[in-house]
């Protein structure tokens, strides 16, 4: 173990930020900016060509999509807890994120093949969600290596900038792609160029190759990570075992009866971090199906946004350390939660039931003033959310509570994706499609209120 001496503090913090830049851009790029519109915009053009009218291909493509989302969400939260448990019973983590890695890169570079006339969307689906299972199952062994890296008055800052860090690794990613890949209707990319790499933009090969770049994207960032970081040994770790993961996992569970601060983060934390991943996996989509943007425009709409997150994430840290992180959750829901209803209350035709011209420019300058406080406000709310979770951390198992509270941020992540399909099956509208997701947000403030600020050590 001498070699993980020679590693310093500072060196093992920038390598654990390494993971949150390297990635990122399946958030970014993937699932919210470029290919989470493509595919909508591709399932749309192929439901309309069967005969469907505009809104209800609309709806069809988002439905299929959200589902989609759901039915993965449900994947991974019913693997997660298993696997935590398995991974805290042997005290390793970094040969579990190895592993969930390669599915990251295998199910990013997938991505290639879903061809443009919609003809094999399922394929699409199915190698995102295999990318998108190792990028979550991964987070869940990141987030709990937190406490082991600084004392617990340090986390808040070292949250917010782990997210901040992250963004800014996604707004490069993305303006890359934008600048060289992503074709417009004329071909060309943001900068009038065509695609790099001699990419056939008929084709759509430019934005298709979000997939592979991502995937290289990852394999060249985590080298930090896995030069720098290091498992931390655990006393009285065993080889991985399946009946001692299942006992510990059921030690936890029955923990919380006694533990109600720890039990209400928890169930808290679960309903509103499912929607804001809610609001992340439909923003683009709602940008290319309510106001018929190109993926390019909604890439701008990306960089924007995350620019905005990485500045707030680490503002969010410094007031973090300074309020801690109860009242920052508190702002950033009901500030969420205005923006929610504004994008509900807004299409081409109207805002807030006043008509609108035809060719009116507020709902593109509203919904992007919108994606600023999505951006913003969903990295501060993340860096302050797992803040929280380090002080209700036990100090003789901080890593058996933090588990908890990854495996808790999956275990109901095909709520909202769900409850976004039905809403917009039911309405017949991707507009009003989002609404759910309000409601999980004031479900979560109200669990709230039995959070203690300092955890249940307090």
């Amino acid at each position: 173990m001498t070699h993980s001496k020679e590693i310093s503090a500072r060196k093992r913090i920038w390598g654990w930020y390494f993971f949150d830049w390297a990635s990122q851009p399946y958030h970014t790029l993937l699932v919210t900016f470029i290919f989470g519109p493509f595919f909508a915009s591709v399932a749309a053009q192929y439901f309309l060509g069967t005969g469907l009218d505009e809104q209800a291909a609309d709806a069809r493509a988002q439905s299929m999509w959200s589902l989609g989302l759901g039915f993965i969400g449900v994947f991974i939260g019913l693997g997660a807890p298993f696997l935590g448990a398995l991974a805290d019973s042997s005290g390793r983590r970094i040969p579990w994120i190895f592993g969930f890695s390669l599915l990251y890169v295998v199910g990013a570079f997938g991505l290639w093949f879903m061809l443009p006339d919609g003809s094999n969307l399922w394929w699409g689906l199915c190698a995102f969600g295999l990318g998108f299972i190792g990028a979550e199952w991964a987070l869940i062994f990141i987030n709990s290596q937190l406490p082991s890296l600084v004392s617990n008055k340090g986390t808040g800052e070292i949250s917010g900038s782990g997210f901040a860090f992250g963004y800014l690794g996604g707004v490069l990613a993305l303006a890359i792609m934008l600048l060289l890949f992503v074709e417009q209707a004329n071909g060309k990319t943001l900068i009038g160029l065509d695609p790099a790499f001699g990419f056939d933009a008929a084709a759509r090969e430019g934005t298709r190759f979000v997939g592979p770049f991502t995937a290289l994207w990852f394999i060249v960032f985590m080298v930090p990570y896995f030069l720098w970081v290091r498992d931390v040994p655990v006393a009285g770790a065993a080889k991985a075992s399946v009946s001692a993961a299942l006992a510990s996992l059921g030690r936890s569970l029955k923990s919380l009866r006694h533990n109600t601060s720890l039990a209400a983060y928890l169930g808290s934390s679960m309903l509103y971090r499912d929607a804001l991943n809610g609001l992340y996996s439909f923003g683009g989509v709602y940008a290319a199906l309510v106001l018929n943007w190109e993926v390019t425009q909604i890439g701008v709409f990306g960089v924007i946004g995350a620019i905005s997150a990485a500045l707030f994430s680490w503002l969010g840290g410094k007031l973090d350390q300074r309020l801690g992180p109860k009242p920052v959750i508190i702002v950033a829901i009901w500030l969420l939660i205005a923006v929610c209803v504004v994008i509900v209350s807004m299409s081409r035709e109207m805002f807030f039931g006043a008509p609108l011209a035809a060719d009116s420019a507020l709902p593109d300058f509203v919904f992007l003033l919108c994606g600023v406080f999505i951006g913003g406000l969903g990295g501060t709310l993340q860096a302050a959310s797992r803040t929280l979770m380090v002080r209700h951390a036990k100090p003789e198992a901080p890593t058996e509570s933090f588990g908890l509270y990854g495996l808790t941020g999956r275990a109901t992540a095909f709520l909202a994706p769900t409850l976004i399909g039905l809403a917009t099956m039911v309405s017949g509208s991707a507009r009003l499609g989002v609404s759910p997701v309000i409601g999980l947000f004031l479900l979560g403030l109200v669990l709230l209120r039995w959070v203690k600020p300092e955890g249940d050590r307090s």
